[in-house]
């Protein structure tokens, strides 16, 4: 079993694992896999880990209290100390629920599972812009931390049954098991695989396995090594270069920088004098290496800060930050990490004093976040008027029974009927259909109505596009709630013809030519019942959900770009191409006339905030836009009081 001794080239391998991070963090152009660098860290961890475990077994020497007792010393102090700087920081900034979501993760992150805050929290359907969330890093360390939770008495089970030392093969069979698990979860569970322990166990197992079985691996001469650690660094560095975050992770794309790692390490262990083991333990890169978790922590809040604030990362923020960075963490490393993780406290005094304590201050913090008004502390006066726009006029808000009540038998009743009162038991001659992009454009429609004599029913739900009879089962199979509202609504449009209005998400669902074959068919579906059909189109999606609050940071040119607006159009203009060649009574009408022209398209309008987050309108920037495309063009509801007679004759 691997004897366990400093290792320069360890700290070098980490130091190259937090640069790699960094540099991918910070936008240096050329490093597109730099993620990678965490997975590093995990194979690095089992390594150390196991070969502390294994020592201390060895010598009768290990107990569970003090092992732990060491993490918390090691790993909670830095965090404590990064994440409060990061609080008061970020305080005068982060607004609404962006600053009640840091406190949650803040919480979470202290126990040990924001990797699973992360996951459940970015998995809804509003999540929350994540380049601006402060401790998202933390997801890692959450997944080490649960690694520490298990590994030991699994080592220490394995150590007593004699399989330690019995078994490689068995050990070997389950990294390969451990592997493919990877590799499944990767393509079918994506989201689950990235930030949950199980898909990345194999590579704690790879640093494990070194520590368990490096001795006993044939030896190696000093090139056959040299050539071993030289391959391992170029694994590493190809898959930080080439590999994309657009591709699957981790799975196979993380075996080659971690077996790379492993490499590394076992060729450091038979041969502690290769060039490369030399070159890592240059003194840059040891000092480094031993400020690699204070550097980890400290490099992603100001980055998560400077995107919520819309700031670009030019070349001069970027070494601005790595001098700030680097000066942050030498400090937080001599003040506070480096003595406190020497203090000589048991468990349950490093827990009280490390993990209870500041859990309850922590927790008050947040309740008092979630109760208290904090607009009068933390958002100037002249700023509120413009952050109760954005924040507190969601129209899925304003009108929630049109978008949350009940699924089967939707509202019919005065609170989602609009424009022309109607005497009882009268139906009225339009209906807006749809997901929360229609009931964001109800605004819109509001302003129009208002001069009709059209009366509109409002039937929308949270991703649920209209889709009639048994296509929609084909689109969101297994999707009871979507299938019944679909199912409902397709019963009463059958009844009599009216003018629908439909919208969507046009851009996320048109990425798939399937949803592009579902929404021509439903346009069929509706001119066949007799309907005329009047499709909203979207509005410019924004970079970010926090160019949403561009004016609300201070800024004054709040423009996006009209040549990648034009370019999020592009799936939807061939939907209406289709459309509009097989169905030419079909009406267009699109709010984004009045917003953009040939070079920018506007997300402010006489100082209106239009935007609630990156794709949705707020109700009353929705309500400006009507009144702009009003001004311009007139009223495009006037022609539309009754359904055209021959619209449900199709092109064959």
């Amino acid at each position: 079993m691997t004897a366990l001794r400093y290792r320069p080239d360890i700290e070098g391998l980490r130091a190259l694992a937090v640069l790699l991070v960094i540099v991918y963090h910070f936008e240096f152009p050329g490093i597109s896999g730099g993620f990678i660098g965490v997975d590093v860290f995990f194979v690095i961890s089992g390594f150390v880990i196991t070969g502390l475990l294994t020592r201390q077994m060895d010598q009768g020497g290990f107990r569970f209290g003090d092992f732990y007792a060491r993490r918390i010393r090691r790993l909670v102090p830095a965090f404590l100390l990064v994440s409060t700087v990061t609080f008061l920081i970020i305080s005068p900034f982060y607004i609404g629920d962006d600053y009640y979501i840091f406190a949650k993760s803040w919480l979470a992150s202290l126990m040990g599972i924001s990797n699973l805050y992360y996951f459940t929290e970015l998995s809804q359907y509003f999540a929350p812009e994540t380049r601006s969330l402060s401790l998202l890093h933390t997801w890692s360390l959450a997944v080490e931390e649960q690694f520490y939770l298990l590994w030991p008495a699994a080592t220490l089970w394995a150590w007593r049954s004699g399989r330690l030392t019995r078994s490689p093969l068995v050990f070997l069979a389950l990294l390969i098991a451990a592997l493919l698990l990877s590799v499944y979860l990767a393509h079918t569970h994506p989201k689950a695989a990235f930030y949950l322990p199980p898909a990345r166990l194999f590579e704690f197992m790879l640093g494990a396995g070194v520590a368990l079985y490096g001795h006993r691996l044939p030896a190696l001469g000093p090139r056959q090594a040299e050539a071993l650690a030289v391959a391992g660094v170029a694994m590493i560095l190809a898959t930080a270069v080439f590999l994309t975050s657009n591709d699957p992770f981790p799975g196979f794309n993380a075996l080659w920088p971690t077996l790379g790692t492993a490499m590394v390490i076992q060729a450091g262990l038979v041969q502690p004098g290769t060039v490369t083991a030399r070159l890592l333990s240059l003194p840059v890169m040891v000092f480094l290496g031993g400020l690699s978790y204070s550097l980890y922590l400290w490099h992603w809040p100001p980055v998560a800060l400077l995107h919520y604030q819309l700031i670009e990362l030019t070349w001069p923020i970027r070494l601005g930050l790595l001098a700030a960075v680097l000066l942050a963490s030498w400090l937080g490393y001599k003040l506070v990490e480096n003595p406190l993780r020497r203090r000589p406290w048991n468990f349950k005094r490093a827990f009280k004093i490390l993990v209870l304590v500041p859990l309850l201050i922590i927790w008050a913090i947040q309740s008092t976040i979630r109760i208290a008004d904090d607009l009068s502390f933390r958002i100037p006066e002249e700023r509120r008027d413009l952050y109760k726009i954005i924040v507190q006029n969601d129209s899925a808000d304003v009108h929630e029974p049109c978008f949350k009540g009940p699924t089967r038998d939707f509202v019919r009743d005065q609170a989602c009927l609009f424009g022309q009162p109607l005497a009882e038991g009268e139906r009225p001659d339009s209906v807006l259909i749809g997901d929360s992009h229609a009931i964001a454009l109800m605004g819109f429609m509001e302003v129009f109505l208002e001069s009709t004599d059209l009366s509109l029913l409002m039937v929308t739900q949270a991703s649920t596009p209209f889709i009639p009879g048994e296509l929609t089962e084909q689109a969101f199979p297994g999707d009871e709630e979507k299938i019944v509202r679909n199912r409902a609504l397709t019963e009463y449009l059958k009844q009599e013809p009216m003018t629908v209005f439909i919208s969507a998400w046009w851009n996320s669902y048109l990425r798939s030519t399937d949803f592009h074959d579902y929404f021509v068919a439903t346009i069929d579906w509706l001119l066949d019942q007799g309907h005329r059909v009047v499709v909203l189109e979207g509005v410019p999606e924004l970079p970010s959900d926090a160019h949403a609050q561009c004016r609300l940071k201070g800024l004054e040119d709040c423009s996006i770009d009209a040549a990648d607006a034009a370019d999020q159009r592009r799936d939807f203009n061939r939907f209406q191409r289709d459309v509009q060649a097989r169905f030419p009574s079909v009406n267009w009408i699109d709010p984004s006339r009045v917003l953009c022209d040939a070079e920018r398209c506007q997300t402010v309008l006489d100082g209106i905030p239009l935007y609630r987050d990156e794709s949705h309108l707020n109700y009353i920037g929705a309500q400006e836009i009507g009144q702009a495309f009003r001004a311009r063009f007139g009223n495009p509801l006037k022609p539309l009081k009754a359904p055209a007679a021959d619209s449900g004759t199709p092109a064959p």
